[in-house]
């Protein structure tokens, strides 16, 4: 290729490695005002003269750029080929990226083959022309005409047509002089409202620390009534990729370390127990140092946004999402508003270095909760069932968010005291008792009790109550101080089950120490004496949780009654004010000077004040105190039952959990990139915003995985990490300052919560509705449908088995119905955006439920009918495969084009060309390039002959490459 450009087909899209020197607006660049930020440009032919004389050339347009200052060539791109044709006008355009700057003087190359074949490997040189970007701004219409010049310049090859594309309203002219293939197709003048505001992302700061390195696309496509769409596409690497697994790593790390701590505070355990102990606590300080070391090598990939499919199976890597992208399309249509299509694509989450010889984590979990009792067994151990491991984390997490919350409002309380606030003591008592109750309730389960009973019977020495007195019948009650049934003999334990032991009629006493109150729970007035702690060694009395349990609500009531004392004494002394103030009026005449009275009024005063603080000081102390045995006891036993946990799970819950922690990481990022897509896409929209407080969003995931061989095991690690993310909620936040570094997203929470902060500079936090403001927690809505496509799904649905793929549609459907029932009684339809389509979401819904329960072999419009259900409820949609480069390419672009026929009446003739427009020279071949430094889908002949037609690449973009 001549002038020693880069080889044909090769699109360096990072323009920033052309120049380094931005000297774009100089004193001769007054014509490139702030507004040409984007430069994009569309080309047509004329009169081309292909090398042999009796055929039509098929031509394509390779764009090159010479840096005005290096004098160097470097190749931009090149468009589609239309084929035999003499007179082409191509769909796909040029667009220079924001971050290139472009100056008047920049030079632009155009060089036009005849394409032989559709594999562009043997192309003939037609002709070139050199033009500066200052021309073409000069140019009437912004448009030019120029000859193309052969390679010996002797002889003109014909003329090419290049006119600036601006996004921005359209309006339509007739230029008869560019013929095409379709006798009625007309070029389009097309031109910027001076009324219109660019919103691409590029030019908001604020997506500045989540987004970058765009990779833009432009083409023009025709309608059915012979007008002209200009689509844009964008595509995004996401700092998040990186930053959101190194932050959950550290959670991680200490919450591991927390764990151990918890341990070794559980206190002396017998010898069998301890050697347990100190076997979990070294599996767990292998995790930790596992975790460290993984965290360490991430550090040193500093500066990298995305990680390659070719990096699936690195160990340093493999908390990171594969491949993850944003990508969104801008519609542009005449005398319409601009209209944004958005998606995240991702490699399935799933643990590709720890491989996928047993199964992924459905099957894994699956077997290993079937053989944990045989474990418990043999390590002579308690057996908990997941639900009981689950609620002893969520005591274990809501004592240690709750406990701080109540000393602090316990503070602020004798605070308002001290002030003699009415109101302020009014309103702290209210939040105080709201957080105190959820605190009792959540200790309101039979397993704490139970695991004391366990904790105390591992000790050594211990000598049970019911071993040195007669058995107590089942189920007998044991006075009208006991809450429950009282348990079998130790010897018995590994083989109960704590949550058959739960009492519906809890007895609560309402007499602490003497002073008699109202119970805030259910129940009869019980006296209960306050114990210090568990009998040491020698018994273990089983209703002494209940006891020290019960003390934190009477303590309340204690604070209660006493607020109210003090408000009562105020109102009355308040009515014996002006008998007060007369007294004081006569005592000032009878006073030669004024020092007097105020001296004994400011006495008078602080007295009073005093008096309220001293008076609520002692139970306010005292529930400070039970709250906080309370919750030593709680967490020991709490401790004890994740202690059992753990020994049953050596080993294999270790690496489950390792495991799950992986595939959790990859999706979490995925997902917070896609929230805060859509927040930013939603920020005006009024109905969204409410949509996100009142209900939360609806995350759909699209997946081609196929159900054979490795891939059934990508599709079981990837159904729990999405089905993982219910746990993760969403709070927006407002940021410190407008610096980019004070925009990033944060996490917090541990394993069974994450809360995912999002800040936002002040200005726009101040637009957001007041719930979302004061902090309210958002909650997401995952849901996953999966078809596969490819020649294992063929040989899966002919001799193997589909069904973990039915079950997953089947079960996610009916998540999405949920979803939108919820939706439906929270807000009106009208807050939902519209669409030119007019089928129904409830029809839509219909169709998808008969679809998911259809035996029909890649019914992949379950995977059409979920994403258009997801983007009119105003959900986030993400599409999947092994890498997310090729099958997932072609989700892509054939949802785009489907968009663009269904909502902007794309014309029918164009939709082939469009879709192979956008296969061929789109953003998703720039992902291909990107991810294997090679511009072919990894796709073969036989492969693609198993592929639905619609899935299928063009000719020419596919081959054996590795992936």
């Amino acid at each position: 290729m001549e002038d020693g450009t880069q080889q044909l087909g090769h699109c360096m899209v990072d323009m920033k490695e052309l120049s380094a020197n931005p000297e774009g607006l100089t004193a001769a660049g007054v014509l490139l005002t702030p507004r040409l930020h984007q430069v994009e440009l569309s080309f047509a032919c004329n009169d081309l003269v292909a090398s042999g004389r009796d055929r039509k050339p098929s031509a394509l347009i390779q764009v090159a750029v010479i840096d005005p200052h290096e004098l160097n060539l470097v190749t931009q791109t090149c468009t589609e080929v239309v084929e035999a044709n003499k007179d082409p006008l191509f769909l796909t355009g040029v667009t220079f990226p924001p971050d290139y700057h472009v100056s008047p003087e920049t030079l632009v190359k155009l060089s036009v083959f005849d394409a032989k074949d559709k594999n562009q490997d043997s192309n003939n040189f037609l002709g070139s022309v050199t033009f500066s970007i200052g021309d073409l701004l000069r140019a009437k219409d912004e448009r030019l005409t120029l000859n193309l010049r052969s390679s010996d310049g002797a002889c003109a090859a014909g003329t090419v047509v290049v006119s600036r594309l601006k996004m921005g309203e359209m309006e339509e002219v007739d230029v008869d002089h560019i013929a095409t293939d379709i006798p009625s197709q007309k070029c389009p003048l097309v031109c910027e409202s001076a009324s219109h505001v660019c919103s691409d992302r590029e030019n908001n700061p604020v997506t500045g620390p989540v987004f970058k390195n765009p990779v833009c696309k432009v083409y023009r496509f025709q309608t059915v009534d012979s007008k002209w769409l200009l689509v844009r596409e964008q595509m995004e690497e996401c700092t998040l990729s990186f930053s959101i697994p190194k932050q959950l790593l550290l959670l991680y790390i200490r919450e591991d370390m927390n764990r151990m701590q918890d341990l070794k505070e559980l206190g002396e355990l017998s010898p069998h127990w301890d050697n347990l102990r100190k076997e979990v606590m070294t599996r767990y300080g292998g995790v930790i140092s596992s975790y460290q070391e993984t965290l360490a090598e991430m550090d040193k990939t500093s500066g990298r946004s995305f990680k390659p499919s070719c990096c699936k199976a690195q160990k340093s890597l493999e908390f990171i999402p594969i491949n993850l992208h944003t990508q969104r399309m801008r519609v542009t249509c005449p005398r319409k508003t601009d209209t944004f299509y958005d998606i995240v694509t991702v490699g399935a989450p799933a643990a590709h270095y720890q491989g996928f010889k047993c199964g992924g984590l459905q099957r894994l979990l699956s077997r290993y909760e079937a053989e944990k009792k045989s474990f418990s067994t043999a390590y002579q151990c308690i057996y908990y069932s997941p639900e009981h491991t689950a609620k002893a984390q969520e005591v274990l997490s809501s004592v240690s968010l709750l406990q701080p919350l109540i000393t602090s409002l316990a503070d602020q309380l004798l605070q308002a005291a001290q002030e003699r606030s009415s109101s302020g003591l009014k309103d702290v008592l209210k939040n105080l008792s709201d957080k105190t109750e959820q605190f009792v309730h959540t200790l309101k389960d039979e397993l704490v009790k139970s695991a004391l009973l366990a904790l105390h019977a591992a000790q050594p020495g211990y000598v049970s109550k019911n071993q040195r007195q007669n058995p107590v019948q089942t189920g007998q009650q044991q006075g009208h101080t006991n809450c429950g049934q009282n348990h079998s003999p130790v010897q018995d334990l590994p083989g109960h089950s704590p949550a058959t032991l739960v009492s519906e009629n809890t007895a609560v006493c309402n007499n602490v120490e003497g002073s008699q109150t109202t119970s805030i729970r259910e129940g009869g007035p019980l006296t209960l004496k306050h114990q210090d702690s568990i009998p040491h060694q020698t018994e273990f009395d089983e209703e002494e949780w209940d006891r020290v349990w019960a003390n934190v609500a009477k303590c309340l009531n204690c604070v209660i009654a006493m607020v109210d004392k003090l408000q009562e004494d105020d109102n009355s002394r308040q009515q014996s004010a002006p008998e007060q103030q007369r007294a004081d009026v006569i005592t000032s005449h009878n006073n030669t000077g004024k020092g007097l009275v105020t001296q004994r009024s400011s006495g008078n005063d602080g007295s009073v004040y005093g008096d309220w603080r001293e008076q609520l000081k002692p139970v306010v102390t005292r529930l400070k105190e039970c709250v906080t045995e309370v919750v030593e006891k709680a967490k020991k036993a709490m401790t004890f039952v994740l202690l059992q946990e753990a020994v049953c799970s050596i080993p294999q819950g270790f690496l489950l959990q390792q495991r799950r922690d992986v595939v959790f990481s990859q999706a979490l990022a995925a997902l917070a990139c896609g929230f805060i897509m859509r927040l930013y896409a939603g920020m005006e929209d009024k109905g969204f915003l409410q949509q996100l407080h009142l209900v939360g969003l609806l995350a759909q995931f699209e997946s081609l995985l196929s159900t054979y061989s490795e891939e059934i095991g990508m599709l079981e690690d990837m159904e729990v990490g999405i089905s993982d993310l219910q746990r993760v909620r969403f709070k927006i936040t407002e940021a410190k300052t407008d610096d980019l570094s004070d925009l990033q997203p944060s996490v917090c929470g541990q394993r069974d919560h994450f809360t995912v902060e999002v800040p936002l500079p002040r200005l726009l936090f101040q637009t957001l509705p007041e719930e979302i403001r004061s902090g309210k927690l958002l909650h997401i809505f995952p849901v996953l449908f999966n078809v596969g496509i490819n020649e294992q799904q063929t040989i899966a649905e002919r001799f193997g088995d589909i069904s973990l793929q039915e079950r997953i549609n089947h079960k996610n459907f009916e998540l999405l119905e949920a979803y939108y029932k919820l939706l439906s009684e929270s807000m009106p339809q009208e807050c939902l955006p519209s669409f030119h389509s007019q089928t129904d979401v409830k029809e839509l819904l219909e169709t998808l439920g008969q679809n998911v329960v259809t035996k029909k072999r890649k019914n992949v419009e379950i995977l059409w009918i979920a994403g258009t259900i997801c983007r009119r409820l105003n959900g986030i949609r993400f599409t999947s495969c092994k890498s997310a480069k090729d099958r997932t390419s072609m989700s892509v672009t054939l949802e785009q084009c489907a968009l663009l026929r269904d909502e902007h009446h794309l014309s029918k003739d164009f939709f082939v060309r469009a879709l192979d427009c956008m296969r061929r020279e789109g953003c998703r071949i720039e992902n291909v390039q990107k991810n294997i430094r090679c511009r072919k889908y990894a796709f073969n002949m036989l492969q693609l002959m198993a592929f639905p037609k619609c899935y299928r690449p063009p000719e020419g973009t596919y081959g054996k490459v590795d992936s």
